[in-house]
């Protein structure tokens, strides 16, 4: 039976547009489904998904298709705008300035960084806040997520300061064996030059962030901006006035939090809680 064909509008979306230009170039080469497939190292399947607009090309595939097409960057162009498309609206100027910042400080509530997710616990934690998505939709935003993380490993990455709240420490996001590992990422993350975690105890009490995670980016230029996020919405400020009231929020919280050290040896604490919750072998 013919594969299923379906009519692409580029300007309806990006995924248009690019599953439009692999027919095209395809048609222009003579080069077929299997044959691209054999040079890609992708299936037959997953190509004629994405060249119907129904599979994301995550980022290997659009190099990999550059090459074979001779594209120079062509598709890898679109995959960028492809990921920008993956976040709703209200997160796409957000996601423009922690590009941009020189400075990412940030208060998690309730769940560890996405940042610095690993790549288990952050499908765990994806899967339980969209429990009614497909399995497929799940991988596009664990990949759009992961992809994300590579602003700390570039050649000038920006300074990142991290306060976990105990709580996302103590809630086992996909299990105790993946929250032990997801610690120990953490761990190793505040050990680069670059990052700072520090943990904010149950014992400290009240504070001026509890309905919520807060981030306040730092551009270069030294203008700030402030990002409040909820389980289902988020709020990206810009007002100097309002973003100098949620740095306070922030200095505050950085005020009771534990220093970087004792910070350490509270995660090492519920690592080890976590592996004496593992079952035995």
């Amino acid at each position: 039976m013919a594969a299923r064909t379906r009519e692409l509008d580029p300007l309806r979306s990006a995924r248009d547009l690019y599953g439009k230009e692999l027919r095209r170039h395809r048609a222009l080469t003579g080069m077929s489904l299997d044959r691209l497939s054999e040079i890609v190292n992708y299936s037959k399947t997953h190509l004629h998904g994405v060249e119907i607009a129904e599979r994301l090309p995550l980022p290997p595939l659009s190099s990999k298709v550059d090459a074979a097409f001779g594209t120079a960057g062509l598709f890898e162009g679109l995959w960028e705008i492809i990921r920008r498309e993956q976040f709703p609206d209200r997160y796409r100027r957000y996601m423009d300035l922690e590009a941009q910042a020189s400075l990412i400080q940030v208060y998690c509530a309730q769940i560890v960084l996405g940042l610095v997710q690993t790549e288990d616990y952050a499908h765990a934690v994806l899967r339980a806040g969209s429990p009614r998505d497909s399995t497929e939709r799940i991988e596009e935003k664990l990949a759009a997520r992961l992809e994300r993380q590579e602003i700390l490993t570039q050649p000038v990455p920006p300074h990142l300061w991290l306060i976990l709240d105990e709580a996302s420490l103590r809630r086992p996001g996909g299990g105790p064996a993946t929250m032990r590992a997801q610690l120990q990422h953490v761990l190793a993350m505040a050990q680069r030059p670059h990052v700072v975690v520090q943990v904010l105890p149950f014992a400290s009490g009240a504070h001026p962030a509890m309905g919520g995670s807060l981030t306040i980016l730092t551009l270069p230029n030294g203008a700030e901006s402030a990002y409040m996020e909820g389980s289902h919405s988020g709020h990206l400020e810009e007002d100097v006035e309002a973003v100098r009231g949620f740095r306070l929020s922030y200095d505050l919280i950085k005020a009771s939090a534990l220093p970087p050290d004792e910070s350490a040896a509270v995660i090492k604490t519920a690592m080890e809680d976590y592996a004496r919750c593992a079952p035995p072998i």
